[in-house]
């Protein structure tokens, strides 16, 4: 069973509203100086605005090096959604905690804050590293400031565990997730008068046929990378807009579209590979409208992720979490950036992907009573593996 204290911190987490586009402050605050009363000192990354900032505390100063539990504070929001309870109520209710993240990821934090004082007499050879990170949900930024912060103070710990809901099995594998915004910038006429123009919709059309040619030789050839839902990369396209009037040819056009590719897959080329299309469409426009072309913005880029079974901190996570064998996850998460920076990583923590994001998301007690039991037996293990 769940302790009062753990439930009690992840309901009161849940209460914040730290909706991406949300100052995070309150509840990172909240943390520091919970941490504070316990004589623990936290290290706060800020976004250029300073609204929104990451916590990395370290309980057991002085071990050689540690282990980092990684949560977002960040959640998507609600609006729109139907919900038969208060999603900053935080209510239990039929064995269950209800309230927008509440499964992604508030209570795995609140947990691990609950332990605070165990990690920090812990007898294990090894500290504990809680990292606490804004704007997972919109692009995983706030992690690579935390990350970056870590290696310019020279801090290096043995190995990172995600606490994104995988009902308690560890994950060694999840997809990339790369969006992009394309800009085509056109030259209007009236509609009887094409040959004159650029028709900035038309030419968007032809990039997102590529993304589509792509996806469908993604399915086709690409190697299966068993244990996915999914077991190859995909592109899709999430939006469109352009045009003014149906006898104006437009000037604007734009789109988004994304890349979630296997760990064995390369986004970078699939990128260039779209981009390289749109750019021998340009001659063309250029001969009606030198000032014609495309443009592209990266809106994310979250690394596909890729662990092993035989990594120490896999081994650490099946023994803690009883599970016989891992897991593959079909979500992004940070944990690509963690292992990009040399940091091997495992993804664990209580809950279901499916709870997450949607009306009445919950976790369980009994996940979060499973996940109490991982931090307490960490708190005591006498070695990594």
């Amino acid at each position: 069973m769940i302790s009062p204290h753990a439930l009690e911190l992840a309901q009161t987490l849940v209460r914040m509203n730290t909706v991406s586009h949300h100052s995070n402050l309150e509840l990172i605050h909240f943390i520091r100086d919970h941490l504070a009363s316990l004589g623990v000192a936290s290290r706060l990354t800020f976004n250029a605005d300073k609204t929104k900032a990451n916590l990395f505390a370290t309980l057991g100063e002085g071990k050689p090096a540690g282990v980092i539990l990684s949560g977002h504070t960040d959640t998507v929001p609600w609006d729109g959604q139907e919900w038969t309870t208060d999603p900053l109520g935080a209510v239990v209710r039929d064995g269950r905690l209800y309230g927008r993240g509440s499964a992604d990821m508030k209570a795995f934090i609140g947990v691990a804050l609950s332990q605070a004082g165990q990690f920090l007499h812990s007898d294990a050879p090894f500290a504990i590293h809680l990292a606490f990170s804004y704007e997972e949900e919109i692009g995983c930024f706030g992690v690579k400031e935390l990350i970056a912060d870590l290696r310019d103070a020279g801090v290096r710990p043995l190995a990172c565990i995600v606490g994104e809901p995988t009902s308690m099995v560890p994950a060694i594998a999840h997809k990339g997730v790369y969006r992009y915004k394309c800009c085509v910038r056109g030259k209007e006429a009236h509609s009887s008068l094409t040959p004159h123009s650029v028709n900035a919709i038309e030419m968007a059309a032809r990039v997102v046929g590529r993304v589509r040619d792509m996806a469908e030789g993604f399915e086709r050839d690409e190697p299966r990378f068993e244990g996915f839902d999914v077991p190859f990369s995909t592109a899709s396209v999430g939006q469109f807009h352009g045009g003014i009037a149906d006898n104006v040819v437009p000037r604007d056009a734009e789109f988004r579209y994304e890349f979630r590719d296997l760990p064995t897959a390369n986004a970078a080329q699939m990128q260039a590979e779209v981009v390289a299309y749109a750019r021998a469409l340009e001659p063309a426009m250029h001969r009606v409208a030198p000032q014609a072309g495309f443009r592209f913005e990266t809106i994310c880029e979250i690394p596909s992720f890729l662990g092993s079974k035989d990594d120490e901190v896999t081994r650490l996570a099946l023994r803690l979490s009883g599970e016989p064998q891992t897991t593959l996850v079909a979500f992004g998460t940070e944990a690509g950036l963690f292992k990009n920076a040399g940091i091997p990583t495992v993804v664990c923590g209580p809950g279901s992907i499916q709870q997450a994001h949607q009306p009445d998301e919950y976790v369980s007690l009994e996940q979060l009573a499973r996940c109490e039991a991982f931090m307490a037996g960490l708190a005591r293990s006498r070695s990594l593996g």
